[in-house]
């Protein structure tokens, strides 16, 4: 089975470091931007299968790119999973058209179960 590639966004090197660590323990193959705007071409040029967007990066509004990637027909059916620090920045994430939101901090086993989820694949015992 060929591993699930997901592309973290996320202008805290420390987290993308630590995600794409913790996320290669469980076989997936990760790749860390903290530039939102690589977003799109990263997606075409390493065949993402889950996109996690940081809700705030660097003075640009994740919202705003999650919502770029549900209008353009390329990139609409692309899972994303959004994150945040923010109290109440769920309903904000899923109404710009994220397939889920986790909230940071978050325990390593309920990401991985949502990403599972989102991937359509079983939870690994």
């Amino acid at each position: 089975m060929n591993k699930k590639k997901i592309l973290v966004v996320d202008d805290d090197s420390g987290i993308g470091e630590m995600l794409k660590t913790l996320l290669e323990f469980y076989d997936f193959d990760v790749i860390v931007t903290a530039r939102p705007e690589e977003t799109e071409r990263l997606i075409l040029e390493e065949n993402i299968d889950l996109v996690m967007l940081d809700m705030l990066i660097s003075g640009i509004n994740g919202t705003d790119v999650c919502a770029r990637l549900r209008n353009n027909p390329e990139f609409k059916d692309t899972p994303v999973l959004m994150m945040s620090a923010l109290h109440d920045a769920g309903a904000k994430c899923k109404e710009a058209g994220a397939n889920d939101f986790i909230a940071k901090p978050f325990e390593m086993d309920d990401l991985v179960e949502k990403i599972q989820l989102i991937l359509g694949q079983k939870m690994a015992k």
